[in-house]
């Protein structure tokens, strides 16, 4: 089992000079706690949810409000994730150099670190936006943090329960605007949740021993054949692409986005369709990619051809 332990009893993070990690490093540890690369799709679709809901001539200060917001509330679940997982994390290679397995930073400093920025964050919402934004940023820190993590030690369902919190950041940008929650809103939601399916079994199938050393029971540790690991991401992939093409639908984009969405989702559930037949790491990989393409390329263009 590997645990926490200090930086001075860690050769092996030490400096090609023999020294240990400064001022400097402490703070970059504390921006690996946060995840911002991966807070940035956050931020985006939030950002996404927050034009498609307002007017052209958005009000900037709400905006600043709404997106610093949401980025403190995604940094400090980050924070938590890990320090709720760091054994698990010290198992696997490609997480074990984290910060709080590693013993560059204590529990009691995540924790800290955590909640200040979770309770900024949701302040500035609250304040700064409106209540309903503050509450959906709380429901998604805690969907998060409360249910999704502890839940992927016990049960492969906790991808589907992960996918809640992860499809509620265009949810935020809407409310910001609208302080109402409509059809609209929950067609966004619903658009990054089945998109989220594919996209992380495909990761679960490349990291499946990294996951296994781990102890986490994802669907492809549970089942080695990986028959249902493709099957679910072909059929999650297969209902996406009808609920994609309804922002045309209720006439929030127009007819140059519903061809667009059309193809791609045509394309993505080709690739779920080439990995639930073949489950190759390569499938997989190109499952993958698309996934990571895929959405950035379906706001875009929702953006764009907005009506």
């Amino acid at each position: 089992m590997t645990g926490p332990s200090t930086v001075a009893h860690r050769p092996d993070l030490a400096a090609p000079d023999g020294t240990l990690p400064g001022p400097a490093g402490r703070a970059g540890d504390y921006v690996t706690l946060a995840k911002p690369r991966l807070n940035m799709l956050v931020v985006a679709t939030t950002l996404a949810g927050y034009y498609m809901a307002g007017p052209l001539r958005a009000d900037w200060l709400v905006l600043v409000h709404t997106l610093v917001g949401t980025t403190l509330v995604a940094s400090g679940a980050s924070a938590f994730n890990q320090l709720m997982e760091i054994e698990a994390d010290g198992l696997m290679r490609r997480t074990r150099l984290r910060p709080l397995p590693a013993g560059r930073l204590t529990p009691r400093q995540a924790s800290i670190f955590g909640l200040v920025l979770s309770l900024a964050g949701i302040a500035e919402l609250a304040l700064g936006v409106n209540l309903l934004t503050s509450i959906v940023a709380t429901v998604t820190l805690l969907t998060y943090t409360v249910f999704y993590t502890p839940l992927k030690r016990r049960t492969s369902l906790a991808t589907v329960v992960g996918g809640i919190p992860g499809a509620l950041p265009p949810i935020i940008g809407w409310v910001a605007v609208r302080n109402s929650l409509s059809i609209e809103a929950w067609i966004l939601f619903g658009i990054v949740f089945l998109w989220q399916m594919p996209h992380f079994l495909a990761i679960a199938w490349m990291y499946r021993e990294d996951y296994k050393r781990a102890g986490f029971p994802l669907l492809p540790i549970i089942e080695p054949d990986g028959a249902s690991t493709g099957r679910q991401a072909l059929i999650y992939a297969a209902a996406l692409l009808p609920l994609s093409l309804a922002p045309t639908l209720v006439a929030m984009t127009g007819n140059v986005y519903l061809a667009g969405a059309g193809v791609m989702s045509a394309l993505f559930l080709a690739l779920a369709a080439r990995f639930a037949s073949d489950r190759t790491t390569t499938s997989a990989r190109r499952l993958f990619f698309g996934s990571i393409v895929y959405l950035p390329l379906l706001w875009i263009l929702m953006v764009l051809n907005r009506v």
